[in-house]
């Protein structure tokens, strides 16, 4: 009665992380951790047999050293999300109020396909995307708008190629607040890229026929343009899905009208 009192034993307190092998010392079981609570441990051994053990002080032991299983540390979440044109989303940001800059695209089509894949980057920019309903009279729709510093405007051009109607309309615009983009393609349809749509390649269509209808035509589909676009814009999921020459021309656009130092 007069000796003193044994100690409880003292182990070592070590987080049971999921594959950390321990030893079940009084069954001699051997496994990594599949699952841990506060009251039993599960573990696999090498040959797939699981065991659920109570989870007791001391009733382990992790590299020869007896130790108490404690309940691993919560990770933060480092799960990074993207927008459909591959930027960093920020769920926090809020629109913020349009910038007196502008983007211009040709038409309904285009303004649809940039929104759905650039979308949110331009909100969270401010900036704003306008059909031109053809680029005609670029020129004039240019010096309606007055661009200058803390104006600028970014045209994007279907079919921007040597010797095109295209690549003559944008020669008659030249302003230091003006950049004029565009892609290669006879129509922004043509930037989405084949395989999205199940084909290898875009149908030819012979000049002097109206191109939209000689997809339809191709494509064997009875109803309108617009309503094959819908179909075509639904397949479209993120910038993945866009030919480069378009996305290189849209970043650019961005780019250039939200230019920190020029705005």
């Amino acid at each position: 009665m007069d000796e003193p009192r044994r100690r409880r034993p003292v182990w070592p307190n070590v987080p049971a992380t999921k594959g950390l092998t321990v030893r079940h010392r009084s069954s001699g079981y051997v496994g990594k951790i599949r699952r841990f609570t506060a009251t039993w441990v599960m573990i696999i051994d090498l040959d797939g047999r699981e065991q659920t053990l109570r989870n007791e002080r001391g009733a382990f032991s992790v590299e020869g050293r007896t130790v108490n299983l404690i309940a691993p540390p919560v990770q933060p979440d480092t799960t990074t999300t993207t927008t459909a044109s591959g930027s960093i989303a920020q769920p926090q940001e809020k629109a913020r109020v349009a910038r007196a800059s502008r983007i211009l695209v040709e038409g309904i089509h285009d303004a649809e396909l940039v929104e759905k894949v650039w979308g949110d980057d331009l909100r969270i920019e401010g900036v704003v995307v306008e059909p031109l309903h053809g680029a005609d009279d670029l020129d004039a729709v240019v010096r309606q708008f007055g661009p200058r510093p803390g104006r600028r405007l970014g045209v994007l051009l279907d079919h921007l190629v040597d010797h095109s109607k295209e690549s003559r309309i944008a020669a008659t615009v030249n302003h230091p607040d003006v950049l004029i983009t565009g892609h290669p393609y006879v129509d922004i349809w043509q930037a989405i890229r084949p395989k999205v749509l199940g084909i290898d390649q875009w149908p030819t269509i012979p000049k002097g026929q109206d191109w939209k209808t000689g997809i339809c035509k191709e494509f064997g589909f009875h109803g309108s343009p617009g309503e094959l676009w819908k179909h075509l814009l639904g397949r479209v999921n993120n910038y993945a899905d866009l030919e480069p020459g378009l996305i290189g021309a849209v970043e650019q656009l961005i780019d250039f009208v939200t230019d920190p130092i020029r705005i």
